[in-house]
This record gives C-alpha cells, structure tokens and sequence, in this order.
C-alpha cells in the first residue's frame, strides 16, 4: 500500500516521502491525479482515496469506499485461510439499513455540520448528528457490536468516523456538544475496536489533524494544529456482549480497509493507496 501525504494543496493528493507517507513505487506519479488521468484522460471528477491500481492494465480498478470493502471481504477468499465475513447472508438488508443511517447521520453528518454556511444547516447537521449518535450508545448498551457479539462491516463504516471525533470532528468541525469519550458505551465500543489485530497500527493520528486542520484553511486559517492524545488507550478487558449473535463466530485476522494492503494475485500486483481522508 501507498500512503500519500496527509497535507492536500490545490493540486490535491500526493506523493511524497515523509513520515507515514511515500513516493509511489510503482508509477513515480507525483499526484494522485495522475492515476485518474491515466485510466481515463477526459476524467473531470474529485481526486479522491482510497484507489485500487492494478499494475498490469495501468488502471484504476475502483475508487469506492463500497467497492473496496466488499471486495477485499469475498474476492480474494481463494488466497486466505480466513473465515470473517463482515457482509453475512441473513442480515444484508440489516446491514444496508444500518450503513444508510450511519453514513447519511454520522459519516456524512460531521461533514455536513463542518461545512455548513448558515447557521441554520450547522444546526441541524448537529442535532441529526447527534440524536443518531444517541440510538447507538442505545443500540451498544445491548450488545458489544452493532449486530451482536461479532463486528459486521457497519461497525468499521462507524469505527472511522468515531476514531477521528475527539481529535478533529469535535473542535474542527463544531461538532461539540459532547465527546465520543462522555458516551460510556460508545467510547468503550471505540476501544474495543481499536485493539482488534491489527487496527491500532493503521490509525495515524498525526495525519488526521494534520490534514483536516491544515488541509481546511478555510475553516482554520491559522493552520494551527491542536495538541491532542496521540493513541487510545485499551479497555481494561474486552465488552462483553449482552445478547446472543446471529453471527458465526470467524476465526483469523481482520485488518480494516485504512491499513497497508497489499495483495500478489497470479501475476498481477494490485495496490492501493489510502489518504488520511476520503474528502
């Protein structure tokens, strides 16, 4: 995986080697806008992370969040002795319902109030935020994940936004009627999320404020970034869960969609960058 610098300019995402981040190794694009323009050159849309390159047709094969994950939970089970399925028969239009509510209140709902040019919309981005933030501290007061006691891909869809609140989204973004830390079942769920193998490691909280507080100057013109805590420290021991799943159990690693991915099929390298930030 290619991680490109978390400061975006006018030119938008690049490559560069810094801390956490790298030239690209396989095109030597300087910008993430050169991949767009090499898989189509009358492309005239946003430049956004994450990408999937397939080295051999030189192409993007998706930029969709959606696409990714999926992808990456079925496509390649031939390649893995993992069972986890995060997208389980019986429950997907569960899980859709529940992906809707969290990214049109919550995902979306922090952009929405971050953005807002009228008092009256920041207004009511907050409260939608919010109120939805509610029904889940609720929801977890039941069951250790959103769906019972094995996470589902919603809960990695929320785990984003949450990891990012404190830090960026309460301050930056206005967002500040509470913390996800005054939510007990929340930030415990937050916590128990973050020290599932693996995820701890791709969380960068240096170039999330990096990027939202320098990268928005036309929210913070000053470009000063907050001193804020740099990792989240575990639970004393793992939530446990209220009610019975109707989940199987998966056993192996689970890595969520942020971390270094790199997969070798056959003859194709297929690779994919990843920024601080989907916006």
């Amino acid at each position: 995986m290619t991680v490109v610098d978390p400061i975006r300019d006018e030119r938008g995402w690049a490559f560069r080697e810094g801390p956490g981040h790298s030239l690209d190794p396989i095109n030597g694009f300087q910008f993430l806008s050169q991949a767009y323009k090499a898989t189509d050159p009358n492309y005239r849309g946003r430049f956004t992370v994450p990408v999937l390159w397939d080295t051999v047709t030189k192409r993007i094969v998706t930029n969709s969040d959606d696409d990714l994950m999926r992808m990456f939970n079925g496509e390649f089970n031939r390649f893995t002795e993992s069972t986890i399925d995060l997208y389980q028969e019986g429950i997907r239009k569960e899980i859709d319902d529940l992906n809707t509510f969290i990214y049109e209140n919550v995902n979306d709902g922090v952009y929405r109030a971050g953005f807002a040019t009228s008092q009256q919309a920041y207004e009511r981005a907050v409260r939608r935020l919010f109120d939805a933030l509610e029904q889940l501290e609720d929801r977890l007061a039941r069951q250790r994940y959103l769906f019972g006691s094995q996470f589902v891909e919603t809960d990695w869809r929320l785990f984003v936004t949450l990891v990012r609140f404190d830090a960026v989204y309460h301050g930056h973004f206005k967002c500040n009627l509470r913390r996800i830390i005054d939510y007990p079942n929340l930030f415990s769920y937050l916590k128990d999320l973050y020290q599932t193998d693996g995820i701890a490691d791709t969380v960068n909280f240096d170039h999330i404020k990096r990027h939202y507080y320098i990268t928005h100057d036309d929210i913070n013109p000053t470009r000063i970034v907050p001193l804020v805590p740099t990792k989240i420290s575990p639970p004393p021991r793992p939530r446990t869960p209220a009610i019975t799943s109707r989940l199987v159990e998966p056993s192996g690693l689970f890595a969520v969609l942020s971390c270094c991915l790199v997969f070798q099929l056959e003859s194709r390298l297929i690779r994919l960058t990843m920024g601080g930030s989907s916006r």
